[in-house]
């Protein structure tokens, strides 16, 4: 088989953890960015939301409008698995199908040109990955699947109930990449917080902190997809002891009103949910993320407005809004009370709008402050400006720092490595900062 390889990750960063462990199995291709040079195209696709499934969907048919004549097109992932009779059928450009279960086996169905979907979720496990976007970063998987039956989502049809890793399973990636040289771990689930219950361990996650602490040259990690009614003020205060996590907390919350909350199967409702919150957002150096859905049926004018104020005044640091997605083998889907395409879309673009003014405060709020970054690599606004971001930020969601100045212009700053810095300026929605002392490595 010839040996150039274009590969596209869509979706989460679970998504790209299993994409990196495709391209693990294929080493001894030779990665092109040329869609049209390539002898194998893979698209690894999200099946989550409408806009997430259309986006898959074009990727694969314009990848396949450019593609050499006699090269192998591979639809894999979630939307492939979620509809994977429809899509064989109705698909005929696509030469292999593989849903959520044979990342780890790509290379034989390539060889075999045959596709193929296993009944079990693949949850890696000794997977050699080839980390991609960073030097020094990686995400790790702690689970698959969800235990959750919350309303609007399809995610538990075809990636089952949860299935945990085990606790040395992650100590021995996360080992691995350490000896490559990595330092900054995200650590990622559909539902992390209820990492091990589905093996009766109530506290994974901090039994997950006190077993990463253990392994040297481990310098910076945080916690990924909090859910509410699994997440307690125990581990709470346990990421808040940790030398090594970041008092960082997304919690998707969804909404805030009582009522909306009990209709979207949440677990929790407004008055533990804001404990939680709260919580959070008093511990020092916190930065607290999470995300809304407008215009589930049943959201009234009055349960959206709620929402907006409390968006609002709560002080998050970020906020993802999603327009409700009409899921079929979701019990939201069979719900009565609809809310119309036209009042969805304004409603995400109010709250949106809000969503701006958030993150545009909490990032004004930066400006004086002595912040740990971590330098990534030149700017693509100016050859003169690095890129960076703050070390307890999440990389590529949180936002981008641009360093324009050094106090010790002889020192070299290294790609990949933490500096002490003063957060100087807000130009739009990126922060300016300066090095204190560039031959200071935090």
């Amino acid at each position: 088989m010839a040996n150039k390889l274009h590969i596209v990750s869509l979706g989460c960063t679970k998504n790209l953890v299993d994409t990196e462990v495709m391209m693990g199995k294929l080493k001894n291709f030779e990665l092109t960015d040329a869609q049209d040079d390539a002898d194998v195209i893979i698209v690894n696709t999200c099946g989550f939301i409408d806009a997430a499934k259309e986006e898959s969907l074009n990727t694969v048919l314009s990848l396949h409008d450019a593609r050499k004549d006699d090269s192998l097109l591979v639809m894999a992932g979630c939307l492939s698995e979620r509809y994977k009779e429809e899509l064989m059928e109705q698909l005929p450009e696509v030469d292999i199908f593989t849903g959520v279960g044979d990342y780890e086996r790509i290379d034989e169905l390539l060889a075999q040109k045959k596709s193929r979907f296993s009944e079990e979720v693949y949850l890696i496990d000794g997977a050699e990955r080839v980390v991609t976007g960073s030097n020094y970063h990686a995400y790790i998987k702690l689970s698959e699947g969800c235990n959750q039956t919350c309303s609007f989502c399809a995610i538990p049809s075809f990636k089952g109930k949860l299935k945990s890793r085990d606790l040395d399973s992650i100590a021995r990636e996360v080992e691995a990449l350490v000896a490559k040289g990595f330092w900054d771990f995200s650590f990622v689930s559909q539902d992390s917080s209820s990492f091990l219950r589905d093996q009766n361990v109530k506290d994974g996650l901090s039994l997950l902190i006190e077993r990463i602490e253990l392994i040297e040259g481990v310098k910076s990690a945080r916690i990924l997809y909090l859910y509410p009614s699994t997440t307690t003020i125990a581990l709470l205060k346990n990421i808040a002891k940790s030398k090594i996590f970041h008092n960082y907390f997304d919690m998707p919350i969804q909404h805030i009103n009582d009522d909306m909350l009990r209709i979207m199967k949440r677990g929790f409702g407004k008055e533990k949910t804001l404990e939680l919150l709260e919580f959070m957002r008093s511990l020092p150096d916190s930065f607290v993320r999470t995300s809304f859905i407008v215009g589930h049926p049943g959201e009234t004018e009055e349960m959206f407005e709620e929402m907006c104020s409390f968006a609002k005044e709560f002080g998050f640091d970020r906020i993802n809004v999603f327009n409700y997605s009409d899921e079929e083998t979701t019990s939201a889907y069979d719900m009565h009370d609809k809310i119309d395409d036209e009042t969805r879309a304004e409603r995400a673009e109010i709250l949106g709008a809000i969503a701006k003014e958030v993150m545009h405060e909490s990032l004004q709020n930066e400006i004086g402050k002595k912040r740990t970054i971590v330098i990534d690599g030149e700017s693509e606004e100016h050859e003169f400006l690095l890129s960076a971001r703050e070390l307890l930020w999440a990389p590529e969601i949180d936002g981008e720092i641009y360093v324009n100045d050094r106090t010790d212009d002889e020192a070299e700053l290294v790609y990949g490595k933490a500096y002490e810095a003063t957060i100087t300026e807000l130009v739009g929605d990126i922060l300016t900062a300066t090095v204190d002392n560039a031959k200071k490595e935090h």
